[in-house]
């Protein structure tokens, strides 16, 4: 055997070859993500641990220290670096199991404490397009209903999707700030979103006072409505709510101020035992700034104008403030507003109310919430909003093994 030869079998026993696993790229409302059906993934990456953890991360291309997901399917940004794991639900009055991964860009981990409302909207659609739901259930025209369970937070979400022709209908004139083209809209009702065991505030307050050491105080709403969430005014935080991306993504400094807020904020919530926990939970709580109305000109140019909307608010996921709005802080914050004496309902003027619009950097966004209660005891039957899904590709992911 020559020498050559020898190290092409080195080079065949060293090197494997790439995995090769049915997938579907597709955008919801303002996210996009890589979703599996569940059978489709390796025997190892069907149940949760390090290979499921491992195998996904490299298919967004994770972590990469140059955040740009070069060689990998995510696109470098909180909206864009997403994975979903979807099978027939075996649970009573469901049609499908939706599991969500925030995939991080920097470093090896996924965040799987939370929802993302957006891809909520394509779940639907998945599930449709791959027979979770019984064909006598989907009309030839009109609006299909999909119950989802969604399996990170144990919530139930009811999706409209539109039917046209026996098939899922995805373009249509449906405007949705933040998404460049017009679409089909798909109504998303959110029951019950309280997370967790249902306490809707943590603390017991509808409004806490959050010592940060060496930062400062700050009135916080703490909530847990479609993801535990923080909400503090804007004003508190020398903003006053018609900030951009650029304004605060390009200055380090100030995200590590609020990554340090929304540590204490999670602390304070239950959600972790100790500050250095939040290192590797960073899907949850989000943390928001809130304030009155104001004119603005969102990031397309758009004019905003203070009638537009009844409130400003600004978010930040998974450490820099969003192009729009994450699904499930809609959901938060259109429950906070509803509720007097909130942060948000305070900054919204204070009125009863069960829908709101607000201002976020791409433009606008209404969600409607349904509320009940009294003081600090509240109950949510169900939160409200309408974004848009399509399919952008679909077929095979490959991957190298984890192994």
């Amino acid at each position: 055997m020559t020498h050559t030869q020898a190290t092409d079998l080195e080079t065949t026993a060293t090197h494997k070859l790439q995995l090769r696993i049915n997938a579907t790229y597709m955008r919801g409302g303002t996210s996009k993500g890589v979703f599996f059906k569940l059978d489709d993934l390796p025997e190892q990456a069907q149940m949760p641990g390090s290979y499921r953890d491992s195998l996904l991360l490299r298919v967004i291309g994770s972590p990469d220290p140059f955040a740009k997901h070069t060689d990998g399917m995510g696109g470098a940004t909180s909206s864009t670096s997403k994975t979903v794991i979807l099978s027939k639900s075996k649970r009573e009055n469901h049609d499908v199991d939706y599991l969500f991964g925030q995939v991080s860009i920097d470093k090896p981990f996924i965040d799987w404490s939370g929802n993302c409302g957006n891809l909520t909207a394509a779940v639907g659609s998945f599930a449709i397009e791959n027979s979770f739901i019984d064909a006598s259930r989907v009309p030839h025209n009109g609006v299909a209903i999909v119950r989802i369970w969604q399996a990170n937070i144990s919530k139930t979400i009811i999706a409209h999707v539109p039917i046209t022709n026996g098939e899922v209908q995805e373009t249509g004139d449906f405007e949705l700030d933040g998404v460049t083209f017009p679409a089909a809209e798909v109504k998303v009702e959110f029951l019950d979103p309280a997370d967790g065991e249902g306490a809707v505030f943590p603390t017991g307050n509808l409004i806490d006072i959050l010592e940060v050491p060496n930062i400062g105080s700050f009135s916080v709403t703490m909530i847990n409505a479609g993801i535990p969430s923080l909400f503090i005014p804007a004003e508190e935080l020398g903003f006053d709510g018609t900030e951009l991306q650029d304004d605060i993504n390009s200055d380090a400094e100030l995200l590590a101020k609020f990554e340090i807020i929304r540590a204490h904020g999670a602390l304070k919530m239950g959600l972790i035992n100790n500050i250095n926990e939040a290192a590797v939970r960073q899907h949850t709580p989000k943390i928001a700034m809130v304030a009155p109305a104001k004119a603005y000109v969102a990031s397309s140019g758009k004019q905003i104008l203070a009638t537009d909307v009844d409130i400003n608010v600004r978010a930040l996921s998974m450490g820099k403030l969003h192009h729009a709005m994450m699904g499930t802080a809609a959901v938060a914050i259109g429950v906070a507003a509803a509720i007097p004496g909130t942060t948000v309902s305070l900054a919204a003027g204070s009125k009863n109310r069960t829908e709101v619009t607000f201002g976020h950097p791409s433009g606008t966004l209404k969600v409607g919430a349904q509320a009940v209660g009294e003081g600090s005891q509240w109950q949510v039957k169900a939160a409200v909003m309408s974004p848009s899904a399509r399919v952008l590709m679909e077929g095979n992911i490959r991957v190298p093994s984890p192994d």
